[in-house]
């Protein structure tokens, strides 16, 4: 197994800093930006309450002006779920069933969501540009498969950086991890794209 900075790092051990700043505020931004809004869930939740709240308001005014078909329906309600009380099992659960989704609520509003783009770094700040995540997978499994000895290659992207597991015949396997290392490194770096640091390449013999 070997990683990005060992390949980077070379036969002399530290590795070589790269040219120029890099953009780690930008690349910061275009992670922000490009998180999922809670829009679609927002808009059920509004939907659900305004829906309800409107009812109970419209119950409350026929109730005022002595409705009859609103009396018969509120006496409907007094005999029925009116009926139960606080320590019954069925208002136990119902109430327990909205603190659950309360809760799940809260949880989709505090967490953010996964960024269904990967960021690419760019010069301009005001820029945000984006890659699919199976675009990137496909673009850094070509990389992989295209050094010499590399049968077949699979990407995964992580939170830290990115695994990358090729199929090969074991002869020469320092050699093969560190070419397959740094193509998909040249790659991530000519991509700019902020997805970790790191740069793993595991090897699967043809025999395994």
């Amino acid at each position: 197994m070997t990683t990005l900075q060992e390949i980077l790092a070379g036969p002399g051990g530290a590795p070589e800093a790269p040219e120029g700043p890099r953009p780690q505020a930008g690349g910061r931004r275009a992670v922000r930006l490009l998180r999922p809004s809670r829009g679609p869930a927002g808009a059920v939740v509004a939907l659900a309450a305004s829906v309800v709240l409107s009812g109970l308001a419209a119950g409350a005014v026929a109730l005022l002006t002595g409705s009859s078909s609103a009396l018969a329906v509120y006496g409907g309600l007094a005999a029925g779920p009116g009926a139960l009380s606080w320590s019954d099992p069925v208002v136990l659960g119902a109430a327990l069933g909205v603190v659950a989704v309360g809760a799940a609520l809260v949880a989709v509003a505090v967490v953010p969501g996964r960024p269904r783009l990967v960021p690419l770094e760019t010069g301009d700040p005001l820029a945000v540009i984006g890659l699919t995540r199976s675009g990137l997978r496909r673009t850094l499994r070509a990389a992989a498969e295209s050094v010499d000895g590399v049968g077949r290659a699979r990407v995964r992207l992580g939170r830290g950086g990115v695994e990358v597991l090729v199929v090969a015949e074991t002869d020469g396997t320092g050699r093969l991890l560190r070419r397959v290392g740094a193509e998909v490194g040249d790659r991530l770096a000519a991509l700019g794209a902020v997805c970790g640091d790191e740069v793993v390449v595991r090897l699967r013999g043809r025999g395994i």
